[in-house]
């Protein structure tokens, strides 16, 4: 089983973890239900949408690397709350990251939050940000937002999960390219434990 909270657990066997890439996952989820969906929104989408309907989950998992100037390199944060951060339709009368039309507030409000770990807000975009100055969002990811949106639209409970691989400043790119291959020995320390990997596969 995967603990969540006191009141939120789930078999293994019923959980469905997406990554982005394959170097987030590693070696530590392999025989497990893992999705990789390529990176960006409209691929995250894609994929999750036709893995809903092939592997029917109880719980799905985000699982990924974030950069972040309000949390520490090495860090996972959980993320309840997340931001299109690339919708801009204020010339229209729009409120910024608001979906023109699509009754979502701006700000998307779904995920499970997991005992022990910090809560922030993920604004997910089609770009790899450099030099993050926004204080709507306190993580910046590519995919987090599509995920939250269809776990929501279709009554399936989420967690999402990002380890902070680094600052979204002038060195991310480097940060990212050493921290990534850290993320899934993280990320299994907090979600198995050693009966959990040995009898739930």
């Amino acid at each position: 089983m995967i603990k969540i909270n006191a009141e939120s657990q789930y078999p293994v066997s019923e959980t469905l973890f997406v990554f982005a890439l394959d170097s987030e996952a590693g070696k530590a989820f392999d025989g497990k239900n893992k999705l990789v969906t390529g990176i960006g929104k409209v691929n995250a989408a894609i994929e999750l949408t036709r893995e809903i309907h092939s592997r029917k989950p109880k719980l799905i998992v985000n699982l990924g690397s974030a950069g972040s100037k309000n949390f520490n390199k090495g860090e996972v944060v959980c993320c309840t709350k997340f931001i299109q951060r690339d919708m801009d339709v204020r010339g229209l009368g729009f409120s910024l990251y608001e979906t023109p039309l699509s009754g979502i507030p701006p700000v998307l409000e779904y995920g499970l939050q997991m005992s022990g770990l910090e809560q922030g807000i993920c604004g997910s975009g089609d770009s790899f940000e450099m030099n993050h100055s926004e204080t709507d969002y306190n993580i910046v990811d590519m995919e987090a937002y599509p995920l939250a949106l269809i776990a929501k639209k279709e009554n399936i409970p989420f967690l999402c999960l990002k380890y902070i691989s680094d600052d979204a400043g002038s060195d991310a790119a480097d940060d990212w390219s050493v921290q990534v291959h850290l993320a899934s020995e993280a990320f299994r320390k907090l979600l198995f434990t050693e009966s959990t990997s040995l009898h739930e596969g």
